[in-house]
């Protein structure tokens, strides 16, 4: 399938010479190998989850990504790690987190990853939505995480479907926005309660040596056990021979965005739920990936707000999470 795409001449090819290879202070660091440049017009549809066609990886190479953020402090552990060790990945933004967090956002784009979309709100219901709820919660990501780069060049014309609940509505408003819609190639279940680092390095593994050795794979930079897991990860993959792809787009793009300080230092332990304070709302509850075995518990309006009837049954289990717009339905 890979070897189609080549085939076909899509336009997503080498962007220049190979990274370097050397990590300064961690000569053991896996790196990152290459980038590959994707246009959307040409490469449409990403990820064999869902799509007939994925990114023409090579064998034993693999995208990084993370969808939901950004989220204190889980975002800035990952950010550490991937610095450590030279690894530059794909960011999903969920707009409203982008909005919160803007300083984070920047920082995430001038440490060298790509930032791309996830929806203003992360609402489960794109595959119920019409066409004028997709384009509010697409645009309306769009426009957040835009505003929180501070350069509108920054963003990249990539966006993952809340869930990767598309269907053909969804697919093609997207291809009409000229965005590449990326699904995945491989998942390691880190959205799940209860999931250990320990299981996230496993099942990581497993699945993209199943897939042929290669892919791109959907991680989340929400969640504790991902922050701690990614250390482990990057070290197994380098150990069993695998490389690093970076995934950019098109077009000229800044060197950096002007920095922020952060309103809110990081002052209580880690891991931990980020607290609320009057610059910051609560932790952000996102819902994620339905398996195929399992149903939605309880579904939301696809608005800014939270729906009344999610709230009320949720509402025994909120504590200080007052103001969230989206809940996490597998907890």
């Amino acid at each position: 399938m890979r070897r189609l795409v080549l085939a076909l001449g899509l336009a997503v090819a080498a962007a220049g010479p190979a990274l370097a290879q050397s990590c300064p202070g961690n000569p053991d660091a896996i790196g990152t190998s290459r980038t590959i440049t994707v246009d959307p017009s040409e490469l449409p549809r990403i990820g064999t989850m869902q799509y007939k066609t994925s990114l023409p990886l090579e064998d034993h190479e693999v995208v990084i990504t993370f969808d939901d953020g950004p989220l204190p402090p889980y975002t800035n552990r990952i950010l550490d790690t991937l610095a450590a060790n030279c690894v530059k990945a794909n960011y999903f933004l969920v707009g409203t987190m982008a909005r919160a967090y803007p300083s984070l956002v920047r920082r995430i784009y001038n440490d060298g990853h790509v930032v791309g979309t996830h929806s203003l709100s992360h609402p489960l219901t794109f595959n119920r939505m019409d066409e004028d709820g997709i384009a509010h919660q697409v645009d309306g990501g769009i426009a957040a995480v835009k505003a929180a780069l501070g350069d509108p060049q920054a963003l990249a014309p990539f966006f993952r479907v809340p869930g990767l609940l598309r269907t053909k509505t969804v697919d093609g408003l997207l291809a009409q926005k000229s965005l590449a819609v990326w699904s995945a190639d491989e998942v390691a279940d880190d959205w799940h309660r209860g999931i250990t680092a320990k299981e996230i390095v496993r099942l990581a593994i497993a699945r993209i040596e199943a897939k042929g050795h290669r892919g791109v794979l959907l991680l989340h930079d929400i969640h504790p056990a991902t922050a701690m897991a990614l250390p482990s990860l990057l070290k197994e993959l380098k150990a069993r021979g695998y490389r690093i792809v970076q995934a950019v787009p098109t077009g000229p793009r800044p060197a950096a965005v002007p920095e922020l300080v952060a309103k809110a230092p990081e002052a209580q332990g880690w891991p931990r739920v980020a607290g609320t304070t009057a610059a910051e709302p609560a932790r952000t509850k996102v819902a994620h990936h339905p398996r195929r075995h399992r149903k939605h518990p309880v579904a939301e309006t696809g608005d800014d707000t939270v729906d009344k009837a999610v709230a009320a049954r949720k509402s025994k289990a909120q504590t200080a999470d007052s103001g969230v717009n989206f809940f996490n339905l597998w907890r």
